[in-house]
């Protein structure tokens, strides 16, 4: 019997109102494959997650059915039941989402209290029902036996989500990262959904602390809930996976282009930082040694007493020259920076907050104070522009030191004394909030003034590195997972980790190679370096304490190998710029799983131990300890082996050898790639010379040239070059012509043979 009666309907452009007995709720009209679904509950709608108009001119169809409406557009069919149930269907009237009809009623789990009790005396969690009691509202949806899930950030365990149960509540646990672990630094509540084959996505655009589970609960449905705030979901079609990540990040926006230096490699530790004579000992080392190098990061220790833009005198001289000394020598500087304001009177960050009223308050207005590393500390209000406005300024600070980048950490935001109580008062833009609607968002607010300050202070694309995110992130930050360990597990789970950060739309994404808390190993650092040699974010990192990191503690072989793959990474530098290139329109990831490039093949829906970059390149690495051969799966089509050029036909699986020195690496049959040349750094000065490696007998590929540095290329400012390989038959043709200076020479490749060009005439000539 129905209780909440469908009734009536009304078109306002592209919105729909749907009215039923006791409610109503609005459908929105994006795209032919974007509809915003929306009830208002009483609070205040504001998306941080999507800027601007995102609505396009878009032809749909509202017909009333015998017990339902239906609403299509030329790529999705939502069919509007009594009740408020909602399902969804493609084009062809394949199901996507479909609203469970039943009760939540969890599986049994064989346990009554005074067992449950008894089990609990002994230390034991023992959960007899998983269903959260005092959620605002769930969104219960059928579950399919062929269906699979990826998305939601840098959450841990697998890379098919199926049968966990997350939490969306940024935060920062300073224990190992476990599969069991529900929640983590960051908030990306986009779930992408394969349903006997068939793609959707679906973004809960609610910062309240939220809730999904994934078949977990139940064999027959998952849901998404949350604590508070309105109903507010999109649904997001596409004919493949790949569409589904490209219309989320229409929504939600894309990595822009980095700086080029920034796909170098980067090293840090805390502890560097405690004085300039540390970290000039470290760079000389990776000048010596011959690991190419583009920047150093400093931890908390360069700050006067942990104080936000300061910077201790006791053991630097001059802070700009000892910047301009590492910049001459080819390193990039980059600076952690955390929300947490000393609470100091005589410190004028915290004068100027207090005085303008910049700081988040207790319920009785007094402003809210916690620790942190600077003791007693305050928190700036990034839910406002105004403060977000004054942190930007602020960031001048660092910037007239030569400053190149900053690093935004605790912004879940962390706290000493105890979790933020979700009462106090922050600001949802000008309007009075609460820590629980902003908590997930204030890490997000804090990227993007710091991401605004670089921007307006230097002109260059912005550098800035945040650990806590939300959806949308992504414009203004690259992330990495946070806090590891130096644990083989954690190796592993750095794969499904950034691939599914890059499914979610954060292009730009890493993980502290070698882990950050415990004590590395020889080996471990090996397999590590090996492993994220793709990752966009290539960044070594370790806690105070811990055993030293850095390749050449460990002497040989680790030193001569870690140094080879550093010297791999930057001949590969060029094809990670071009695919950032690719990216900034399509919002595709360049670390990406398999089951993103061949979503029908089911060996690789569950693939956890391999990856792509762009779609050329399969990366098998070793993750477990002593391992020396390995089983590869390799998809469709045909692949070379990168180091013998043995060539494999795809969908099968093969075993090979990988000794400690050896990642197993495969590149598609006929595949051209720039090869960029070994370097201290990437250098700021444009290259004359570019070769290009074929792979195969022939092969096309579209190569970007810009200036590395600044917004240029958006007014145009940059160079295609296509490249066409067929046999003995070359040509090279300079497409767009949009910056200067273009290559003076290109050099071909091949297994045999190697081919000079040189620019001559507005064209590229042969010369041997």
């Amino acid at each position: 019997m129905n209780t909440n009666s469908l009734e009536t309907y009304a078109i306002n452009k592209n919105k729909i109102k749907i009215n039923f007995v006791n409610s109503s709720i609005e459908l929105t009209i994006l795209t032919p494959e974007i509809i915003r679904v929306f009830q208002n509950r009483g609070e205040h709608t504001n998306s941080y997650a999507i800027e601007g108009n995102k609505i396009k001119e878009t032809k749909f169809k509202v017909e009333k059915k015998n017990d339902y409406l239906e609403i299509k557009t030329s790529k999705l069919i939502i069919k509007i039941y009594h009740d408020e149930k909602i399902d969804v269907y493609d084009a062809e009237e394949n199901p996507l989402i479909i609203d469970y009809r039943g009760s939540r009623i969890p599986i049994d789990r064989q346990i009554d209290s005074s067992q449950q009790k008894l089990a609990e005396s002994e230390g034991h969690d023992v959960v007899t029902s998983r269903r959260k009691d005092g959620h605002y509202y769930d969104l219960v949806k059928e579950l399919a036996d062929d269906e699979q899930f990826y998305g939601l950030g840098d959450k841990t365990g697998f890379l098919n989500k199926r049968h966990y149960a997350y939490e969306n509540w940024n935060t920062d646990n300073p224990e190992p990262q476990v599969e069991s672990f529900t929640r983590l630094y960051k908030s990306v509540p986009f779930l992408i959904g394969l349903k006997n084959n068939h793609p959707y996505g679906i973004f809960f655009d609610n910062t309240y602390h939220s809730y999904f589970d994934l078949g977990k609960e139940s064999n027959k449905y998952y849901y998404i809930a949350a604590d508070n705030g309105n109903i507010d979901y999109y649904i997001i079609g596409g004919r493949d996976l790949k569409e589904i990540v490209e219309n989320y990040t229409y929504l939600t926006g894309k990595t822009p282009m980095p700086q080029k230096w920034t796909l170098g490699y980067q090293q840090s530790r805390w502890g560097y930082s405690i004085s300039a004579e540390k970290v000039e000992e470290i760079i000389t080392k990776m000048r010596k040694y011959n690991l190419p190098c583009d920047a150093i990061h400093l931890d908390i220790d360069y700050m006067d007493g942990y104080r936000v833009f300061t910077w201790r005198t006791d053991t630097y001289d001059d802070p700009r020259k000892f910047i301009d000394k590492l910049h001459k020598l080819g390193f990039h500087v980059i600076t952690i920076i955390d929300p947490g304001v000393k609470k100091d009177d005589s410190y004028q960050i915290y004068q100027e907050g207090l005085k303008k009223g910049y700081f988040v308050k207790a319920p009785n207005g007094q402003v809210y104070v916690n620790k942190v590393w600077p003791g007693d500390a305050v928190y700036p209000d990034f839910g406002r522009e105004a403060v977000r406005k004054w942190w930007s300024e602020n960031c001048k600070f660092l910037v007239d030191l030569g400053v190149d980048g900053i690093w935004d950490d605790m912004n879940e935001p962390a706290s000493f004394n105890g979790e933020i109580p979700k009462d106090i008062i922050f600001n949802d833009e000008e309007k009075e909030s609460t820590h629980a609607k902003m908590h997930n968002v204030y890490g997000h607010n804090m990227a993007k003034a710091t991401y605004y300050g670089l921007k307006n202070l230097t002109g260059k694309r912005p550098f800035v590195i945040t650990r806590a995110a939300y959806a949308g992130t992504q414009k203004y930050s690259t992330v990495w997972t946070g806090d590891n360990q130096s644990l083989w597990v954690h190796l592993q789970i750095m794969i499904p980790q950034l691939c599914n950060l890059g499914m979610s739309g954060f292009a730009f994404a890493g993980t502290d190679i070698g882990g950050f808390g415990a004590d590395t190993t020889p080996e471990l650092l090996t397999r590590w370096i090996e492993a994220a040699l793709f990752s966009p974010l290539l960044r070594n990192h370790a806690a105070m304490g811990t055993r030293s990191q850095e390749p050449w503690i460990f002497g040989e072989p680790t030193l001569s190998i870690y140094r080879k793959y550093l010297h791999l990474r930057y001949h590969f530098i060029p094809y990670l710029y071009d695919l950032f290139a690719q990216e900034n329109k399509s919002g595709l990831p360049i670390m990406r799983p398999l089951v993103l490039n061949y979503p029908t093949d089911p060996a690789v829906k569950n693939m956890n131990d391999e990856y792509m970059v762009g779609t050329n390149i399969v990366v098998a690495p070793i993750v477990e300890e002593g391992k020396k051969w390995r089983a590869v799966y390799l998809p469709e089509g045909e692949w070379i082996d990168f180091w013998n050029n043995v060539t494999y036909s795809g969908n099968n699986t093969i075993l090979v050898s990988a000794p400690i020195d050896r990642l197993p690496l495969f590149i598609n049959k006929n595949t051209i790639l720039p090869w960029g040349g070994v370097k201290e750094h990437v250098s700021s000065r444009p290259d004359e010379k570019m070769t290009f490696r074929v792979f195969g007998e022939r092969g096309k590929y579209t190569h970007y040239q810009d200036n590395g540095t600044d917004f240029a290329y958006q007014k145009g400012e940059y160079n295609l070059y296509e490249i066409n390989v067929d046999g003995h038959k070359i040509t090279i043709n300079l497409k767009k012509h949009g910056y200067e200076p273009n290559y003076q020479r290109i050099e071909i490749r091949t297994t045999n043979k190697k081919m000079n060009f040189i620019y001559k005439d507005k064209k590229y000539i042969q010369v041997n």
